[in-house]
């Protein structure tokens, strides 16, 4: 029995094909057409970005934290000295313009007008000092 042999009339009649059955193929093949088509305009369209050069070195130089206290009265403190207004503008215009900036915290007392707080971060911002925080006490 040969496949393919016209004269044997047995595969005939048995019903049996002796072609390939490209449907599946030809379905498999328009599935991946369809995914390429999706896919290839979207790998097309990037935006050119001039990406920064960062180095990978270690920071040799950490900046200073400078603490600024303001007590019950509304009197500052800076680094545990008091100071009054006048200087304490001048003190921060003095940081902002040292290279690295020192971190500011800022340790209000509980009792004290938040409008003090409020004047000292305005002086602060109004010298350039980019980097303020707040020292908090957790509840007990």
């Amino acid at each position: 029995m040969a496949f393919g042999d016209p004269g044997i009339a047995s595969d005939m009649d048995d019903g049996t094909m002796n072609e390939i059955n490209m449907t599946p193929l030809v379905d498999v093949m328009l599935v991946l057409l369809i995914i390429f088509i999706i896919t290839v305009p979207v790998m097309k369209h990037t935006i050119n970005v001039d990406l920064p050069r960062a180095s990978n070195q270690v920071q040799d130089q950490k900046p200073e934290t400078v603490r600024l206290s303001i007590d019950a009265q509304g009197l500052y403190y800076w680094n545990e000295a008091k100071v009054d207004e006048p200087l304490l503008r001048e003190l921060l215009q003095a940081e902002a313009a040292k290279n690295p900036q020192p971190d500011l915290h800022i340790r209000g007392d509980k009792e004290v007008r938040y409008e003090r707080v409020a004047q000292a971060m305005a002086s602060a911002q109004q010298a350039g000092l980019r980097k303020i925080g707040f020292i908090t006490e957790p509840k007990h």
